[in-house]
């Protein structure tokens, strides 16, 4: 019988896809959140027009802040987290992200 520390050591364990959740200025200057497992394709989704309706009234132009999580469920409570955010907390993450800054 193994522990729950030896399982988690084991290096024939499945090791979950990481996961991002992103930020995306539109051409409004306006804030989208997301996730995703590929946050720069996502982005090329949004910029094509495709994949959410908030950018049909004005283009997805910059992808202005990535942060990883280690599985699905962490992205989606992260991207709640940030939602729920004013709008210049969400500047302060673009500002620390573009400046380099771990948060």
């Amino acid at each position: 019988m193994t522990t729950l520390s030896e399982n988690s050591l084991d290096a024939n364990a499945p090791v979950s896809k990481p996961w991002f959740v992103y930020l995306v200025r539109a051409a409004n200057g306006a804030l989208y959140c997301g996730i995703s497992d590929d946050p720069v394709r996502r982005f090329a989704t949004h910029q094509s027009g495709k994949g959410a309706r908030f950018f049909l009234s004005s283009p997805a132009v910059a992808l202005v802040y990535t942060e990883l999580c280690r599985d699905k469920s962490e992205a989606l409570r992260q991207e709640r987290l940030i939602k729920k955010l004013r709008k210049s907390a969400k500047e302060c993450l673009v500002a620390s992200f573009a400046a380099g800054l771990s948060i």
